[in-house]
This record gives C-alpha cells, structure tokens and sequence, in this order.
C-alpha cells in the first residue's frame, strides 16, 4: 500500500502532491506556484499578496449562498528537519514518505503533515463538485513556522469571511478556541579567540538519540534538550578541571526542543582519564532521568584534532553559567482550564556567528501576555548578568476562547451526531495564526481542529491515517451547517 491508496482519497492524493514539493519556510515559492496553477485549472479566483500568502475563492453550492462565507486556513511551509546521516536536500528533494502500521511518516526527515495535511482538505474541497457549503475562501500562509510572517503581513482588506476554520491543530477529537502568544530572546556572546594551549587532550562531546519535538504542544513532556545536557557535561568539567571550550553547537529551529548537539574541548592531557569518568558517571544519571521519555539517548565523547583557537576563558564561564542557569520548559500551568500549560520556554538553539560570536536562541509562550513578556525578562535577566546582548521580538498575541461561538456549537453538534460522543474543547500551548488573524479581523467567529499528528518538527513526525478520515468527515459536516449570521 502507499500514500495514494489511503482514504479519503482525494485528500492523500493532494498530500502526495504536497510532499513532491519543496517548501521550507521563506523558500515557498514553488509550492506558491503550485497553488495558482491549481486555481487556474479549476476555474477558481486566486489571489496572492507581497508576502506570498495566497487566497483561492470557490463559489457556494446551491441553497447555501446567503449563509456566512468560510475561511478555510493552513499554512505551506513545512520544518525541515532530518536525522543525523540522512542524505536530504530540503530545497530541492521530495519528502519520502513510508506507512508503519496506521501511520504515515518519512524517512529520516520531517514528514510535513504539519501542516501539510490541513492545505491537502482544503484543496480537495476546492477540487470536489459534491461538498455542500456557502463560499469559501482558502488561505494558504506562508512562513509560520519560522516567525508568523505570512499572517503578519496579511491586508486588514484581504479577507471578507465571517467564519474561520485553522486547519492546524494535532489531535482529532479536539476542537481548539484559543492559543498562546510567543517571542523570541536571543543573547549574543562576544568572545576573544585565544592561543590553543599546548600538551591538552582534545575531545568532542555530542549528544544524539533525542526525540525532540514542538517546543509548544510538546513542552510539558519534559523531553530531553540537547543544549541543557550538553552544558550540564561541560559546566561538570569547568568545575573541576581547566576546561577551554573550542566549539559549540545545537539545535536548530526556535519552536523545536534541541535533539543534538556537540561541543570541541580540551582539557589538560593528565586529566584525560577524568574526563571519560565523569561522563561514564553523568551519562547513566541523565539517561535514568529521561528513560520515560528519551530511551535512546546517548552522551558520547571522542577525541579530535586540535583546534586552530580557542574561546577566552572568561567568556567561556559566562557562557556556561549562563546557559546551565537558563530555564528550559513549563514555567507555570493555566488557572482557568486544567491541564494548560499556560507559560514556557525553549532553549532552542546554540549557533557559533561571524565576527566571534555565539548566539543563543530561545522562545517563549504563554496565553497570557504579561506572563510572555515575564518569561522573556527572566531570560533577559540570566544573559545580562553573564555579559552577554540580549533582544527580545516583537511578538504575537494570543487568542482568547470565546465559548459563545456559534461555529464552536455547531462544531460540538456535529461531532456529537457523527460519532456519539463529545469534542473535547480545547486552547492549545503552540501558537496558531488565528491570534493575528483575529487582530486585524476582529469579527471572526473562529475555531481550529485537525488530524493527530505527533512529534511534529521532529524526522519521528507522524500522521495517524484513520485520523485523517475521521477528521475529514467531521469537517464536512461543519460545512454542511454553517449558522445563519
């Protein structure tokens, strides 16, 4: 069986065609592309903006023109990431998909159900003649996984629908009505290049193995960050032996808890042994502490060349105190709905710049404003006191449930009618688009669902098939019943 024989057909056939195209965030051209010429040859009206965001038009079916036009909503861009040795070039090759049991997933890499699955339903109900629904509108965003720009851009005048349906949420049987609004803190070290010093045991330190997974929807798992590991095994050395830090990098992506990274370090070659001791006594701690959730991590060291320079020592301590004091997870839970997180942060990414410099990346939510911009002072707090430059995003809002939704009701009837029990009512810890959406719209009647997906911007990224028909059906029939204005 392959991707082209799952049902709902129509929708598994344009996720095939979705998956043939490359489309990391800020690089949608081609799928952009794709979805004009889709519009044209299905005779529907198709609008792009200056930001790429496209906007195709279908007429409603009959009996259904004077209900409230919906706005069916998925975004393009896809998180491009891939298992170390895994040969994929995320420009230019196509996502190779295999099926495991009721699951479809890639090999190696990221599958881009996120939110691939969501702009496939949408296409298949602009291609179908035998869907009931008023007029639509089909907005298909770009780059919101990298820093919402596509929705940010979007004209006050490009919209005209009542209803909104995002598209892009994990977890059939949840309908979603609010979300948390995020920022990025970034800390930048400035570090002197230092003479390597001579009679020094050079070894690279690497942690691998992580699932990783979305620094939103994800976080309260406590899963493993390879930042935070690694630190832990570096700090554990300065303290004990005259450690000098050559390199460091890890993770990738703002809104993806860290699954890698490694560091080049020395430390004086009569402390060799020392050092596979303390990482044959660290590594059982710390796989003991995550086996639950990260079974196959692994903390490996070997030795290296020696390096052309090292990181000056002062910068050195300031860096790992810094990084070992930066908080990493839930900061607090949601008062009003059990289960929430409602605040968090991700210390995503560890990246060595131009100009001698190392720049830390780490985001925040919360579905509170003055609790993100809480968070983001405590990072700003911690890389301050450790002489490094500190910026913060500008951000993007919440949205705030309104259980009074007409298109919540119907969505709570229908799933109700079809399968014969309730929708769980849901706000969700990611951030959706729908917050700056309802900023420049706010008239919109909103709601967001979607398939299961789990560990979303991570290569285990997986999509459950009967998921997909389940939620489908569930979709048309909130279309079939759209409330009068």
């Amino acid at each position: 069986m392959t991707i082209k024989d799952l049902k709902p057909n129509i929708v598994w056939n344009y996720f095939y065609e979705l998956t043939r195209i490359p489309r990391p965030s800020k690089k949608e051209e081609k799928v952009i592309a794709y979805l004009l010429d889709f519009a044209k040859k299905h005779n529907l009206e198709a609008i792009k903006d200056e930001a790429g965001n496209v906007l195709i038009t279908k007429a409603a079916t009959k009996g259904m023109e004077n209900l409230p036009t919906v706005i069916l909503q998925g975004h393009v861009d896809m998180v491009c990431e891939k298992n170390s040795g895994t040969v994929h070039d995320f420009d230019n090759d196509p996502i190779e998909t295999v099926i495991e049991g009721d699951w479809l997933k890639a090999k190696g890499t990221t599958l881009g159900a996120d939110n691939g699955v969501g702009a496939a339903a949408a296409l298949a109900i602009l291609a179908s003649d035998d869907i009931q629904h008023s007029k639509l509108e089909c907005l298909f965003t770009v780059d919101e996984e990298t820093g919402l720009t596509g929705a940010y851009a979007l004209g006050k005048d490009f919209l005209k629908g009542d209803i909104l349906i995002n598209l892009d949420t994990e977890e059939e049987g949840e309908v979603y009505i609010g979300c948390a609004g995020g920022k990025i803190t970034t800390a930048t070290f400035t570090y002197k290049q230092a003479a390597t010093p001579e009679n020094y045991f050079w070894f690279r330190a690497q942690v691998k193995g992580l699932n990783g997974g979305h620094s939103g929807s994800e976080i309260h798992k406590g899963l493993g960050n390879a930042n935070k590991i690694l630190n832990r095994y570096l700090w554990t050395l300065s303290k004990k032996y005259d450690l000098v830090l050559a390199e460091i990098d890890g993770g990738n992506l703002h809104n993806a808890i860290a699954r890698e990274a490694y560091a080049i370090a020395g430390v004086p070659y009569s402390k060799k042994e020392n050092v596979i001791i303390e990482l044959n006594t660290l590594a059982p701690e710390i796989e003991a502490e995550l086996k639950a959730v990260d079974p196959n991590l692994k903390i490996t060291i070997e030795s290296t060349d020696t390096p052309s320079f090292t990181i000056d020592k002062d910068t050195t301590a300031n860096f790992l105190n810094a990084i070992y004091a930066c908080p990493h997870g839930v900061l607090g839970m949601s008062h009003e709905i059990s289960g929430l997180v409602e605040t968090s942060t991700n210390l995503a990414s560890i990246k060595m710049k131009e100009n001698n410099t190392i720049l830390i990346t780490t985001s925040q939510r919360s579905s509170t404003n003055s609790l993100k911009d809480d968070a983001g002072n405590i990072l700003n707090a911690v890389f301050t006191l450790a002489k490094a430059e500190v910026k913060h995003s500008a951000g993007y809002p919440g949205w705030r449930p309104n259980p009074d939704s007409k298109i919540l009701s119907v969505a709570k009837k229908a799933y109700k009618d079809l399968f014969d029990k309730e929708a769980e009512i849901m706000a969700i810890h990611a951030g959706l688009e729908c917050g700056l959406f309802l900023e420049k719209y706010p008239h919109l009647d909103m709601i967001s669902c979607g398939p299961t997906i789990r560990d979303a911007h991570s290569p285990d990224e997986k999509v459950h098939i009967p998921s997909v028909d389940k939620w489908w059906v569930f979709l048309l029939e909130i279309l079939k019943n759209v409330p009068a204005k």
